[in-house]
């Protein structure tokens, strides 16, 4: 639940009182960041990633999202079957609107070191 007004406090606060008349309750709280758009995934999408496919031949889109998302936040091994793989630390899903921008930014110049020219998103 996103509380913006006191009323949203008071509605929360009815609900958890009717909880914890059930017994012990857990609750968790953290600042509410609003995520990204639907224009900017599009954006992402559209434009970001096809431009990075031009020159690698053999390559999909999820193939270069996985690479980037593991370039920017880290990778971390996975060991199974008698296999090995890297899988990116952490996914774009949930990235808020400011943490996108980071995450765009830094493909654009991923993109300028290896000769791709990502154009910046129309305002």
């Amino acid at each position: 639940m996103i509380l913006r007004t006191v009323a949203d406090v008071d509605r929360c606060a009815t609900a958890l009182k009717a909880l914890v008349a059930r017994g012990p309750q857990e609750v968790t709280h953290k600042a509410w960041k609003p995520r990204r758009s639907d224009q900017q995934n599009r954006y992402l999408w559209g434009v970001v990633y096809p431009a990075f496919l031009v020159p690698l031949e053999g390559w999909s889109a999820e193939d270069v999202h996985e690479y980037l998302l593991g370039e920017h936040f880290g990778w971390e091994r996975i060991e199974g079957m008698g296999r090995v793989r890297l899988r990116p630390i952490r996914r774009s899903a949930r990235l808020s609107k400011v943490e996108f921008a980071e995450y765009v930014a830094f493909c654009q110049q991923k993109g300028a070191e290896h000769g791709i020219f990502v154009p910046d998103p129309t305002p």
